[in-house]
């Protein structure tokens, strides 16, 4: 039997069962950690090589002095099509799921200020951009007829049996949206120097499911598992800042540097605690607590090439400095931090973007790449082919690194124009689940999964292979003026 409390406190958990909750490992690097969503339709047909080139606020998403590029002010709109698939493979079966979402994924302005003096500085420019990112994601992997946990039971006599659990499925689930809206202003000096710097405020709002599907023998029943800790929804604020540079070494060579902030979030989080009370009856009760994350610093070099008017190319690479960090307030983010100051890497990404125009048509290509968040990981997990347990090793556990490929092309129709781009987006990661430890014999506290009649928390992970295939189509629609 099940029983419920409904007391909504602010706390911290008492444990973390070693920095395994592969839901919120996953959202510190690809949610708070992330401060690339995506902008107009030049920007993604070009994967985001911009940074050395600027002209209108999408510059903020690289380097802010790009706004002091602009010579006229615009405004531009951006719808974009997502569609997302995930193949989760166990042993020798998969299972694919598939979803289509529609959004305003971008808004940006410029307004531009030609400095009628006798000084160098030509252009002060105003500019704001708005993206946003779908945070919709659904990994579903299949049972696997090689992985049986035991579990000592009671029967309605009250006599101790011994049943199998048979492994059925799980699933990942999350759902939410991801905003940053940017304000810069960017300078022009002598059309050969530009200066620049931008306010970014964050925000997401979320929510993550983790559920296990087991067999048990004794009876030939079928149950759902909820992970402790999930279902939980969190919402999120952020401030970070940045400046730029970018320096024409001739008519032809232009380089740029910028350097972002962490992010620095504040996280309220709402979430579902599972124990076995003194009564031996499994509980639960919702509670709620605050968490302060600050996210890498950020640098990006930047170098464009552009003999002419009707050609541009751009290389940017961006990196991380710093680790990801949460405040501590309580062993859980102790563990949280120690995982990431062991594991997570300088994470990078390298995007080589190009334009090429003939008369008022524009055609753009771009290829980004994006290196994998996490170095390798040992954990204790079954064997897909026969069931065993023994200790792993993964270098792709729980994210796995990106490639983007983009194509586009635009009209400009002088004081108006329109862009389309078509994004393909790549990657593929091993996904554990399963993992759970007791962390308290009474009351009895675990992180393992939990139904309304007991738990199994057995420190071993069960790991899928995820492969994720984005197709993304962005219209943009802009005035100039």
């Amino acid at each position: 039997m099940i029983k419920k409390s409904l007391a909504v406190l602010t706390v911290t958990a008492v444990f973390f069962a070693q920095a395994q909750d592969v839901s919120i490992l996953k959202n510190t690097v690809d949610v708070y950690s992330n401060s690339s969503l995506g902008s107009s339709a030049k920007w993604n047909a070009m994967a985001g090589s911009a940074g050395a080139l600027g002209g209108d606020a999408t510059a903020l998403m690289n380097n802010p002095a790009g706004l002091g590029v602009a010579i006229s002010s615009n405004i531009g709109g951006t719808l974009g099509v997502t569609n997302y698939k995930n193949v989760s493979s166990s042993g020798n079966q998969s299972t694919s799921f598939s979803n289509t979402m529609a959004d305003l994924t971008n808004a940006n302005g410029v307004a531009s200020f030609q400095l009628l003096t006798e000084t160098p500085w030509k252009f002060v420019n105003l500019g704001v951009n708005i993206s946003s990112r779908n945070l919709d994601s659904y990994a579903e992997t299949p049972g696997n007829t090689n992985i049986i946990i035991p579990k000592e039971l009671e029967d309605s006599m009250g006599t101790p049996v011994t049943g199998n659990l048979n492994f059925l499925g799980h699933g990942y689930y999350r759902t939410g949206l991801q905003t940053k809206m940017s304000v810069g202003i960017g300078a022009n000096y002598d059309n050969a120097f530009f200066v620049g710097a931008g306010l970014n405020f964050h925000s997401s709002n979320l929510e993550q499911f983790d559920t296990a599907r087991f067999g048990l023998d004794l009876d030939n029943s079928v149950t759902e598992f909820d992970k402790q800790y999930t279902p939980f929804s969190e919402l999120g604020s952020g401030f970070s800042a940045s400046v730029g540079v970018i320096g024409k070494l001739n008519n032809q060579f232009r380089l740029g540097a910028a350097l972002e902030t962490p992010t620095w979030w504040q996280i309220e989080r709402v979430y579902t605690d599972y124990y076995t009370d003194v009564d031996g009856y499994i509980s639960y009760e919702t509670l709620a607590e605050d968490r302060t994350f600050s996210s890498p610093l950020k640098a990006t070099l930047s170098a464009a090439f552009v003999p002419n008017k009707n050609f541009s190319l751009n290389v940017d690479y961006g990196l991380g400095l710093t680790k990801p960090r949460y405040k501590v307030q309580g062993p859980a983010e102790t563990e949280l931090n120690s995982f990431l100051a062991d594991h997570s890497t300088a994470s990078s990404e390298i995007k080589v973007g190009a334009e090429y125009r003939i008369k008022a048509l524009r055609l753009r290509g771009g290829f980004a790449h994006a290196s994998n968040p996490f170095d390798a990981v040992s954990i204790s997990a079954y064997n897909n082919t026969n069931g065993s347990v023994g200790n792993q090793t993964f270098d792709n556990l729980i994210l796995g690194s990106r490639n983007t490929v983009g194509l586009g092309a635009g009209y400009d129709f002088k004081s108006f124009y329109i862009d389309l781009a078509y994004q393909n987006m790549n990657s593929e990661y091993t996904n554990p689940f399963l993992f759970g430890s007791v962390a308290n014999d009474s009351p009895r506290y675990t992180t393992g999964y939990h139904s309304g009649n007991f738990d199994i928390s057995e420190e071993v992970s069960a790991v899928s292979t995820v492969k994720n295939t984005q197709n993304n189509l962005f219209l943009t629609l802009g005035w100039k003026f």
